[in-house]
């Protein structure tokens, strides 16, 4: 059976609220709305979010959906960036591409990718010690921790060429037998089903 890590869509930006407590946007909650329709969101039989408020948002509207309880966990939140509060895209673009490139440093107080990266392996494996792994789950997340899991899993080295495409609002599967990812990056509404995966 799988386990999904989902990062969470679009946010209301707003440079005068933390980063940690923005919403979804307009856009953001029709994507969620759209994504809870399909089939698999029915099957999930836990949803594990971030603490993150739009991360919470995006899996309230999906556990709606599929009939259960969210499940938060505090260590499943993005990289901790409060050293330098809110940059503009074009800063935070060039600054995340810094965060990926040397991920034993910190940028300007940022939390380090590496330790970032411990911190989100830790958290999903700590769910998953006793997890049922014949029902499907879904970490709802962040798309800098979701890329360094996505990187463990896949045994290569930190770095933003395995980062989501723009937006937010996509997915990668992964077995929970074996921790091996199934499904590369996809956007949430796109994803048909692990039945489509390939498990060659």
């Amino acid at each position: 059976m799988y386990a999904l890590y989902l990062t969470h869509p679009q946010v209301r930006i707003d440079p005068d609220v933390p980063v940690p407590a923005w919403g979804l946007s307009e856009t953001g909650v029709l994507r969620t709305r759209r994504t809870a329709k399909a089939p698999w969101v029915a099957g999930l039989k836990r949803i594990v979010s971030s603490d993150e408020t739009k991360a919470v948002e995006t899996a309230g509207i999906l556990a709606e959906a599929a009939g259960i309880d969210v499940e938060i966990v505090a260590g499943m939140h993005e990289n901790d960036r409060s050293a330098t509060g809110f940059l503009p895209p074009p800063e935070f673009e060039a600054a995340a591409n810094q965060f990926f490139a040397y991920p034993d440093d910190s940028f300007r107080g940022w939390e380090r990718a590496r330790d970032a990266q411990a911190r989100i392996v830790a958290a999903v494996e700590a769910i998953l010690e006793n997890h049922d792994p014949a029902a499907p789950i879904a970490f709802i997340g962040h798309g800098g921790v979701g890329t360094l899991l996505k990187c463990r899993l896949s045994s290569q080295p930190i770095g933003r060429e395995a980062d989501q495409p723009a937006g937010g609002g996509n997915l990668f599967a992964f077995d929970l037998a074996s921790r091996r990812i199934s499904c590369d990056w996809t956007p949430m509404e796109n994803w048909q089903g692990w039945q489509t995966d390939d498990r060659t």
